[in-house]
């Protein structure tokens, strides 16, 4: 399957490597996106990988989710022969924060 980012999610991984390299260094930065390339290329062969997203359940695609590491997960649809990945979700936010980033995107 093919995968397509987002706007949302491509500056939302920005942000999470730029903060990792600024906190962490440059190697953590690198395993970071290494673990978020791995993930795709396993979503490009198994999309249903991932676990019905609950805190979209009432959204009108079925949104999945996958982790990426302890605190950040995929977030993502299956739209006929590709992959549409909306967000980079840091799990530490307060829940209805995927909601409203979800809806702010598509402004």
């Amino acid at each position: 399957m093919i995968v397509i980012w987002s706007t949302n999610a491509n500056d939302q991984i920005t942000s999470a490597a730029d903060y990792i390299e600024n906190k962490f260094g440059e190697k953590a930065k690198t395993v970071f996106l290494d673990n978020i390339n791995h993930i795709v290329r396993l979503l490009a062969f198994a999309p249903f990988l991932g676990k019905e997203e609950s805190l979209l359940e009432k959204a009108p695609v079925s949104y999945r989710s996958l982790s990426v590491d302890r605190i950040n997960k995929i977030v993502y649809y299956i739209n006929n022969n590709s992959i549409e990945i909306v967000a980079l979700w840091d799990t530490r936010r307060e829940p209805k924060s995927l909601i409203e980033d979800l809806e702010d995107s598509k402004e």
